[in-house]
């Protein structure tokens, strides 16, 4: 009695440090746009090199820290799996610098979109990849998004390519890791260092352009590893302590923060077309999230 009455308490402690870890790694996501607004200054490709170098310092560390670096040595003993985490590399370095370049430009509503639709993605490339079977809710709810999308389209006479690229390359991006079966820790160390020495050269050949302009820029570049893996790494704690249907639904916390900053805070404009848009995009969210729970209650 006493044992099972701990060992609710120890799955309530996991529980709760769970949701605390989601929610803490998708909000940092969702309000990243403010951070990278504080570098407006600065081309896309120099914060993105920024970010991957220091992205790689940070996680070396983190690495030495916790003294995890055979993770490390085995996965890129294995041929199969570094060259997979190389071609995970360039798929993040995709999203990331269209991110970047979506903050920039005014496009913090495209990049909101982007990852509502990104779970829908995700379920048709693993249909398409992997085999998996589409149930009828997640087919009318990639019906709805692929309406939604299509509208905005139609109104702004082009199609929302900052959403699609943030979409696809994420969700291909999602699909691989499944497929490889990385440590999170090492993958993330590995997708960085890999460009690394590129991005180095990169900065190198661009020169004074890319330096720091004021100590606080030194200090934002700098961070620029922080706010990017700090998260990733809540989200890998989440996962381990939390079911994976919980986690389906934190994550649209990221694009609705994205959602009310593009509306609210940098004012970009949001007409009805594309309000239309989104309202079918969120009505494909909620009946492909209600639907994956309902088959996942059948199932249990």
């Amino acid at each position: 009695m006493v044992h099972d009455v701990r060992s609710q308490r120890r799955s309530e402690r996991a529980a709760a440090s769970g949701i605390a870890y989601a929610v803490a790694a998708f909000a940092s996501w969702g309000v990243l746009p403010l951070y990278w607004k504080q570098l407006e200054g600065y081309p896309a490709l120099v914060l993105l090199a920024y970010r991957f170098a220091a992205s790689a310092l940070f996680m070396a560390a983190y690495l030495s820290a916790v003294h995890r670096w055979d993770f490390v040595r085995s996965s890129f003993r294995n041929p199969r799996m570094a060259g997979g985490l190389f071609l995970a590399s360039l798929l993040i370095a995709v999203n990331w610098g269209v991110y970047i370049w979506a903050v920039e430009k005014g496009h913090v509503l495209d990049a909101s979109l982007g990852y509502y639709i990104n779970p829908l993605v995700s379920v048709a490339l693993a249909t398409l990849f992997l085999g998996e079977t589409l149930t009828r809710p997640q087919v009318y709810g990639i019906a709805l998004a692929a309406a939604g999308v299509l509208l905005m389209a139609v109104e702004a006479h082009v199609a929302p390519w900052v959403s699609l690229l943030l979409a696809f390359s994420f969700g291909f991006y999602g699909l691989l890791k499944k497929v490889l079966q990385a440590d999170a820790r090492a993958s993330i160390f590995l997708e960085t260092i890999y460009l690394t020495p590129i991005v180095l050269a990169y900065l190198f050949w661009v020169g004074p352009s890319a330096a720091p302009e004021t100590v606080a820029d030194v200090f934002w570049l700098a961070g620029a590893g922080v706010v990017t893996a700090l998260p990733l790494l809540w989200f890998s704690e989440a996962a381990r302590r939390i079911p994976l249907t919980w986690i389906g639904f934190i994550q649209y916390l990221a694009p609705t923060l994205k959602f009310f900053l593009g509306v609210f805070v940098f004012h970009e404009p949001l007409g009805p077309g594309r309000l239309v848009g989104f309202v079918l995009v969120w009505a494909a969210v909620a009946v492909f999230a209600l639907g994956s729970r309902v088959s996942e209650a059948a199932e249990e």
